[in-house]
């Protein structure tokens, strides 16, 4: 039976003069003598001790990085500094042999590598420490999402990848088609005849799950979707996929106070259990973290540790900001007066960027920050108006380093409002006669929010662009794997 690596050093105490089985690929071979070994299943490596004696002499020359082993022995403690314990084979068996022929040298450094190159070798990618840090992070990151939820009884609902609808209104969206492109059929007016298509209309691959799962918040109360949302943004920035993972919870009965409270608890839950079971993940990240800071200038570091920076949002209580306000210190702030802003603030109602959100996270208040109440013009159709007219129930939670990490709002509940808001913003009620509907047969007060998975990773890894923190990315000019 087989032991992982990382059982074996969570309890290696009662395995101590015990026979175990082990697999894993081979991180260095040396003098012959020491195989450091990895499974994956954690970032540390487990020391393979080979009398070569006692071996043919075939089996050790063919050991080398890369090569896949299955290796039986004694677990001891070991005699050497770094490791607690080591195993001392009784039996190697090679899996996988490497087949290059410089086979100890360039391809197989990950440390020769760029990001860049590592994101054009998958099969090299995930056994680096960096890459098989952050899938383990984000891996337990998407288990806790799913156990929040499911401790505040919540319901997992899977909402269409393929919709007509577009949920955001952005138009940045990705066709589906059954059509041969060569031979494309057009109507009498020379446009597209989609009702020949597989679906017999226009159809895209989704930007968001919320529209859909409304409908089943209506009957079940309490839901979310997990899943692959896409954008069609032709943007070749750090911070931007076309394929992107998206989680958003909807409740029924619930106001944007209720809502903000639930991102705030939700965030806070995930961090706190990616802490408790990541920590040898976490402090190799938190290392890595620290050597890029010292390659930036003084001004420009980071005041926390990643770690600390982690455990800082647990402790502090996000701050509750209202638009209006917002825009009233990044208008009378140094910064703005200075013209240091790329996008100056002039005057309410300016949609806030990046760099003013992360003004307000870093330098201003110094932790999260939840800013509410945005102006209508700037939001989308289905946020619930304010009774000033002029506002809607918006929120966005701002995370140091990131800007915005989760956007939500209170819906409209009310029938007429929300197709008098459709109507001002072009959105077609039509197409959307199925979400119209939700608000004819015993509407109730609900809010929810978006969170954008990758985002979340980012900030827990301390990673800065977004394509090293999915395992596949997706970009212009980017479908490889």
């Amino acid at each position: 039976m087989r032991t992982t690596i990382k059982e074996l050093l969570s309890d290696y105490k009662k395995l101590l003069h015990h026979d175990i089985t082990v697999q894993g690929w081979v991180r260095a071979f040396r003098s012959n003598r020491f195989i450091a070994l990895n499974d994956g299943s954690t970032i540390n490596n487990l020391q393979i001790v080979v009398d070569f004696e006692n071996f043919d002499e075939e089996i050790i020359k063919n050991i080398s990085t890369a090569s896949s082993l299955k290796v039986v022995g004694e677990v001891i403690e070991s005699q050497g500094s770094g490791q607690n314990i080591e195993i001392i084979a009784k039996k190697i068996q090679i899996l996988g042999d490497n087949f290059t022929e410089e086979r100890d040298k360039t391809i197989l450094q990950p440390k020769k590598h760029s990001l860049e190159v590592l994101r054009e070798q998958a099969h090299l990618r995930f056994r680096t420490n960096l890459f098989g840090a952050i899938f383990r992070v984000r891996s337990a990151v998407s288990f806790a999402i799913h156990q929040f939820f499911n401790q505040n009884q919540f319901f997992y609902m899977n909402t269409p990848l393929i919709t007509g609808a577009d949920a955001e209104g952005a138009g940045e969206m990705f066709g589906v088609t059954a059509f041969d492109l060569n031979e494309i059929p057009r109507d009498e007016n020379g446009d597209i005849d989609y009702s020949q298509d597989f679906f017999g209309k226009k159809t895209n691959l989704t930007v968001s799950g919320q529209l859909n799962v409304e409908t089943a918040m209506m009957g079940l109360g309490r839901v979310y979707t997990f899943g692959p949302t896409f954008r069609a943004e032709n943007s070749n920035t750090t911070r931007h996929l076309a394929e992107f993972w998206m989680v958003e919870p909807e409740v029924a009965f619930s106001n944007l106070e209720d809502n903000i409270d639930l991102a705030e608890d939700f965030l806070k839950y995930i961090i706190s259990y990616v802490l408790q079971n990541c920590k040898d993940d976490l402090e190799f990240l938190d290392k890595r973290f620290a050597e890029e800071q010292k390659q930036k200038p003084e001004k420009e570091r980071a005041s926390e540790g990643l770690i600390e920076k982690l455990e800082n949002v647990i402790k502090k209580r996000f701050k509750r900001v209202s638009y209006t306000e917002a825009i009233d210190i990044l208008k009378n702030s140094k910064e703005n007066k200075k013209g240091k802003f790329q996008f100056p603030i002039e005057k309410w109602g300016a949609d806030l960027q990046s760099e003013h959100e992360r003004f307000l996270v870093e330098k201003h208040f110094e932790c999260p920050v939840v800013l509410f109440d945005y102006p209508k013009e700037i939001k989308a159709f289905y946020m619930k108006l304010n009774e000033d007219g002029k506002t809607v129930a918006a929120m966005d939670v701002l995370f140091p380093g990131i800007g915005e990490i989760i956007g939500g709002s209170q819906r409209e509940d009310k029938f007429q409002v929300l197709i008098d808001k459709m109507k001002a913003m072009n959105v077609d009620e039509h197409e959307l006669w199925w979400y119209l509907d939700t608000r004819k047969f015993g509407s109730v007060p609900h809010a929810g929010f978006g969170l954008g998975l990758e985002r979340l990773i980012l900030f827990v890894t301390g990673m800065t662009n977004i394509r090293d923190v999915i395992p596949f990315p997706r970009t212009p000019h980017n479908a490889e794997f």
